[in-house]
């Protein structure tokens, strides 16, 4: 009787076979018909295996478990699969994905950490999703695909735990325990779900040497115990380390050995921390001039932390060296590459005996990204290679009852400049040729001292001090710097 079943199955195979474009060896890509070709076996289905938790879970997780009992005598359990669904509406991306599976009801953990955070993000919360169980089973030889039925599953992605927020705590704060002090040493953030976007910056001014600090979460602040669990800092206690790991276990103190400002930047993702000594930078180069005058004009633009970019068109021989404000006209400083001309996507960047490097494609529209914490470089063409152009961009504001332009000079395409005293605390925006059509404005952060992001028609920039500024300007991205003259 069973061999009959089994000869049955067999003949149904071929059918079912005979109707396919193919095998099914491949699971990354199945065949179109593939779930429809599938078909079912008496008393052989999936059920869910416990909830799964990505944390700590080794190289497989349980997920399901087959009732591999209930096949027919002479069949093998060759290749498994299951396609899984996000069921909740919080979900980003509800399309269907394929992973790999073992005939133990096993997958692999970083397959179905990839698949959930793609469903879902990061965040470490139990995500809901139907399963649906594929299997190839051998019989007499032949092949087919069995339907072993779709069940519920919960999984938490692996991350670890990220706070609202974080404040900075050490001597020039008094090691204060007053939330209210506290609170004027928060973390900036984007606002972004912490777990999409991890990254923190604080810059703190120090006028002392040695100075130490912590770094306090929000949930003390919340609870108002300062220092309970959770508290981060290096591994050594006075590290000076410019960039390295936070702890929660035994937290140490580090330490900031020099007197001056500082842009400290927390990836909480991977508990790193990078502390930067604030500066401007310049370019000096084929686009604008190779002098210290020509270079203060065009600066680099402060994207957060240690990162800084330029957008413009490079033209001229678009090769360029980098001056921090400090260090202007200090050809021993300058930075570039160890390759004089290099053109590479990407790259390592050096100051001592610095060679000119170059954009990789001479009269093109290059964004140059660098961050001054690894001391890295990358190079990203721009899609649009014709973006709007003005002939001139202004400044106006409340320091001359908004009327009369205050034009900027062009110093790279794109990119504008212009130096003015501010006899009092002033509002202001840019226009582009002497009409309200197009302006900027709108402060929406404030990422370091007075550098700001922009938008379109945005609000009044405001309550900005008085002094004598170096104020930079890009109409491609929008983004400028109002620095201090010293």
């Amino acid at each position: 009787m069973k061999k009959s079943f089994i000869y049955g199955l067999a003949a149904m195979a071929s059918l079912v076979f005979a109707s396919c474009n193919g095998d099914y060896d491949d699971w990354a890509t199945p065949q179109q018909n593939g779930p429809e070709a599938a078909i079912t076996l008496p008393g052989y289905t999936a059920t869910a295996a416990a909830d799964v938790n990505l944390a700590n879970p080794g190289e497989n997780v349980k997920v399901f478990n087959l009732s591999e009992a209930a096949l027919p005598a002479g069949t093998k359990l060759d290749k498994t699969r299951i396609t899984i669904t996000p069921t909740d509406p919080s979900a980003t991306d509800v399309q269907p994905q394929t992973i790999d599976a073992n005939n133990d009801g096993t997958v692999d953990s970083t397959a179905l950490q990839n698949a959930v955070v793609k469903a879902y993000g990061k965040r470490p919360s139990a995500r809901a999703f139907k399963a649906h169980v594929y299997s190839n089973v051998n019989i007499s030889e032949q092949r087919m695909l069995v339907d072993a039925g779709e069940i519920n599953i919960n999984v938490t992605p692996k991350a670890p735990f990220i706070s609202a927020a974080y404040y900075f705590i050490g001597n020039v704060n008094d090691w204060s325990e007053d939330v209210n002090v506290l609170a004027n040493y928060k973390f900036a953030h984007s606002g972004q779900d912490v777990y999409e976007d991890p990254i923190f910056t604080f810059t703190v001014t120090t006028t002392k040497a040695d100075q130490y600090w912590k770094i306090i979460p929000q949930e003390n602040i919340d609870a108002n115990k300062i220092w309970a669990n959770g508290v981060l800092g290096p591994v050594e206690n006075g590290s000076i380390a410019a960039q390295g790991t936070l702890v929660t276990t035994n937290p140490q103190a580090g330490k900031i050995a020099e007197a001056g400002t500082y842009v400290i930047t927390l990836n909480m993702l991977d508990y790193s921390y990078s502390i930067v000594k604030a500066d401007s930078y310049y370019m000096v180069g084929g686009v604008y001039g190779w002098n210290a005058d020509a270079a203060a004009k065009l600066a680099f633009f402060t994207d957060g932390g240690s990162k800084i970019s330029m957008t413009t068109q490079w033209t001229g021989d678009g090769n360029l060296k980098i001056w921090s404000r400090n260090d202007l006209n200090n050809w021993d400083v300058a930075w570039g590459t160890a390759k004089d001309g290099d053109n590479s996507e990407a790259g390592e960047l050096i100051n001592s005996k610095a060679q000119a490097f170059v954009c990789p494609e001479k009269g093109a529209f290059y964004t140059l990204d660098i961050d001054m914490a690894t001391k890295t470089y990358t190079w990203t063409k721009l899609e649009n290679q014709t973006p709007d152009s003005y002939e001139h961009v202004s400044i106006m504001g409340s320091f001359n009852d908004w009327k009369g332009d205050v034009d900027m000079e062009q110093t790279a395409p794109h990119n504008w400049y212009v130096r003015k005293e501010f006899k009092e605390k002033f509002e202001m925006k840019f226009r582009a040729n002497h009409d309200w059509a197009t302006s900027w404005g709108g402060v929406k952060a404030q990422l370091a001292n007075i550098i700001y992001p922009a938008e379109i028609n945005g609000d009044n920039l405001k309550d900005i001090p008085a002094g004598t500024y170096d104020i930079y300007f890009n109409d491609i991205t929008c983004k400028f710097m109002i620095v201090t003259v010293e």
